[in-house]
């Protein structure tokens, strides 16, 4: 830490590095499932939905996973289930499907069923 930093903010440099990776994936499944609407009771008329926003954000989410899942350790399982659930909500959600194995994140997960 520098010499006039606030001790109760850690350094960027201090945190594990899947630390840092975990609180990425929980900002991006976050994300997600707001642009899916799943934070109403009815996500079909949430405010917040956007079919487009909510694909990228999950392709995003399936890259990252996919390339540190090597060094998630036990948090590898509970992220992954949270990102399958995500794309078969965005499924569900979808008007007019995607075919399988082209879903959003599918191209680095495989396909979601």
């Amino acid at each position: 830490m520098t010499e006039n930093s606030d001790p109760s903010v850690r350094e960027l440099a201090d945190v594990p590095a899947v630390e840092v990776i975990s609180r990425a994936a929980v900002m991006l499944m976050s994300s997600a499932a707001e642009k899916l609407g799943l934070s109403e009771s009815d996500p079909s008329e949430s405010p917040y939905l956007d079919l487009d926003e909510a694909r990228r954000v999950i392709t995003a989410l399936a890259g990252l996973v996919t390339a540190s899942v090597e060094y998630l350790g036990p948090h590898a399982g509970p992220i992954r289930d949270g990102l399958q659930a995500l794309q078969r909500a965005f499924r569900e959600a979808s008007a007019h499907p995607d075919a399988p194995g082209a879903g959003p994140g599918e191209k680095y997960t495989g396909p979601v069923h």
